[in-house]
C-alpha cells in the first residue's frame, strides 16, 4: 500500500494540474486551474526579488560560514562568491530575466494549441513538478550572466514590457468595471429596485473624488510656481484627457450604441490614469520636482559605498498590489465583453458548461477538462502576458533606476518618466476606441 500512495503521488506531481487540486476544489475548471499555478509561480519569483532587495539581507548573508568572499574556506579551497552579486538590482534583473526567459519558453512551445486533445496541451496542463526544476534551473543559470552590457541591455527590454502590461492592466479594468456595470444594472433591472443604480452613481462619483483629490495632491507636491513645467503640462493633459473621456462616454448616440458604457467605467480608468501620472512623476529625476527622490538615493557621504535604495515607496506598493490583482484576474477571467474577447483573444465564456456538468453529474471532487472541443484561453497569448507581468514587476522593485557601471550611483532616468505617461495616453486612447468603435464600424458586429 505504501507502494501504492508513492506512486500515487508521483502521479500528482508529474501528472495534470487538477490532482494537486482535486481535493480542495470540487469541480474546478482544468483551464483555470492550470492558469492559477502558473500565476504562482510568477509571485515565488516576486517574492525572491523582494527578499533580494530588501537592505538587511547582504548583512545576514556574510554570516553564513563559507558563503560569502573573504569569510573564509570550504574544505581549504578559498571561496570566491562576492554576496553583492546576489543582492540588489543585480538580483532582481537576473531574477526578472529567468521569469521572463520560463515563460518566453512555454509562449513559444503552446503556439497554434487548439483544443486539449493536443498533446502538448498536457504540458500546458500537467508536469508541474518538472516546471518548478526548469524554473529553478534557469534561475541559477541566470545569476552565472556576467554584468556589464547585461543590466543596460535587460533595462530596455523591461522598459518595453512594461510599457506593454500597462496596457493589458488598462484592458482588463476595462473589462472588470464593464461586468461591474452590467451585473448591477442587470440587478437593478430584475428587482426594479433604485438601490442598484443608487450604489453604481455613489461608487462612480466615489472614484471622480479621489481622483480629483489626486490631481490636487499631485499639483502641490510634484509641481512648484517657478519651474517643474514638465510636471504641470503631464499633470494638466492627462486631467484634459480624463475629461474628454468621461464627456465621450454619456454621449447619447455612444449610449445608443452601448448601452452598457457608463461613467462607471470612464470613473475607473480615470482613476488608473492618474495614479500611473503619479508613478511617472516619482521618476523625474529633478530633485526639487520629486519629493520622494531624497528618500531613495541621498549621496551623502555615509551611502557613497553602498546604494541606498528602498522600492517600498507608496507608488512601487500601489503597483505591487494593482499587479497582483491584475494577475490573478488574467487567470481567473472568462469575459461577456466581445471586444476585450478579442484584444485579450479568449473565447466566450459559455465554453465547457457540458463538461461542468457531466463533472457535478459523476459526483467526483477533482477538475474537469473544459478544453475538449476548444481551449478555453490562448495559451501563448497568457504566457506572453506573464512575461510581460515579470518585466513589469521588475521595474517596479527596482524603481526603474538603472545602475551605472560601477554601481554606486543609481539613476532614474526620464526614460522611465515618459515611457509611463505614454502608456497613460496609449491607454486612455485605447479605451476611448472601444467607446467609438461601434459608431465609425457601423458594419461590424459589436454585441
Amino acid at each position: 500500500s505504501d507502494m501504492g500512495m508513492l506512486s500515487l503521488q508521483v502521479s500528482c506531481l508529474c501528472g495534470s494540474a487538477p490532482c494537486l487540486l482535486c481535493g480542495c476544489c470540487p469541480s474546478a475548471k482544468n483551464s483555470t486551474v492550470s492558469r492559477l499555478l502558473f500565476t504562482f509561480f510568477l509571485f515565488l519569483g516576486t517574492l525572491v526579488s523582494i527578499i533580494m532587495i530588501i537592505p538587511g539581507v547582504e548583512k545576514e548573508l556574510h554570516k553564513l560560514p563559507g558563503f560569502c568572499e573573504g569569510s573564509g574556506s570550504v574544505l581549504g579551497v578559498q571561496t570566491h562568491v562576492d554576496c553583492g552579486s546576489f543582492l540588489g538590482h543585480r538580483a532582481v534583473y537576473r531574477m526578472g530575466f529567468a521569469m521572463a526567459a520560463f515563460f518566453f519558453l512555454f509562449a513559444a512551445i503552446m503556439v497554434c494549441v487548439r483544443s486539449s486533445k493536443d498533446p502538448r496541451a498536457a504540458v500546458q496542463n500537467g508536469f508541474w513538478f518538472f516546471k518548478f526544476l526548469v524554473l529553478v534551473g534557469i534561475t541559477v543559470g541566470a545569476f552565472y550572466i556576467p554584468d556589464g552590457a547585461f543590466t543596460s541591455v535587460w533595462f530596455y527590454f523591461g522598459v518595453v514590457g512594461s510599457f506593454l502590461f500597462i496596457l493589458i492592466q488598462l484592458v482588463l479594468l476595462i473589462d472588470f468595471a464593464h461586468s461591474w456595470s452590467q451585473l448591477w444594472l442587470r440587478n437593478a433591472g430584475e428587482s426594479s429596485a433604485k438601490g442598484w443604480y443608487a450604489a453604481l452613481c455613489i461608487i462612480t462619483f466615489i472614484f471622480y473624488a479621489i481622483s480629483i483629490a489626486a490631481i490636487v495632491l499631485l499639483y502641490v507636491y510634484y509641481t512648484k510656481p517657478e519651474g517643474c513645467t514638465e510636471g504641470k503640462v503631464l499633470i494638466s493633459i492627462n486631467l484634459i484627457l480624463c475629461l474628454i473621456v468621461s464627456a465621450v462616454s454619456i454621449l447619447p448616440k455612444i449610449q445608443d450604441a452601448q448601452p452598457h458604457s457608463g461613467l462607471l467605467q470612464a470613473s475607473l480608468i480615470t482613476l488608473y490614469t492618474v495614479y500611473v501620472t503619479w508613478s511617472a512623476l516619482a521618476n523625474v529625476p529633478t530633485q526639487t520636482c520629486n519629493p520622494t527622490l531624497l528618500v531613495r538615493n541621498s549621496t551623502g557621504s555615509a551611502t557613497a559605498t553602498q546604494p541606498l535604495t528602498t522600492w517600498w515607496d507608496a507608488p512601487s506598493i500601489v503597483g505591487l498590489i494593482i499587479f497582483i490583482l491584475c494577475t490573478l484576474f488574467i487567470s481567473v477571467r472568462s469575459s461577456d465583453h466581445p471586444q476585450v474577447n478579442k484584444l485579450m483573444l479568449t473565447e466566450e465564456s459559455a465554453a465547457g458548461a457540458g463538461s461542468e456538468a457531466a463533472a457535478v453529474e459523476s459526483g467526483l471532487h477533482r477538475a474537469y477538462d473544459n478544453e475538449q472541443d476548444g481551449v478555453s484561453y490562448n495559451y501563448t497569448f497568457f504566457h506572453l502576458c506573464l512575461l510581460l507581468a515579470a518585466l513589469y514587476i521588475m521595474m517596479t522593485l527596482t524603481n526603474w533606476y538603472r545602475p551605472d557601471e560601477s554601481l554606486r550611483v543609481l539613476t532614474s532616468p526620464w526614460t522611465a518618466v515618459w515611457v509611463k505617461i505614454c502608456s497613460s495616453w496609449a491607454g486612455l486612447l485605447l479605451y476611448l476606441w472601444t467607446l467609438v468603435a461601434p459608431l465609425v464600424l457601423p458594419d461590424r458586429d459589436f454585441s
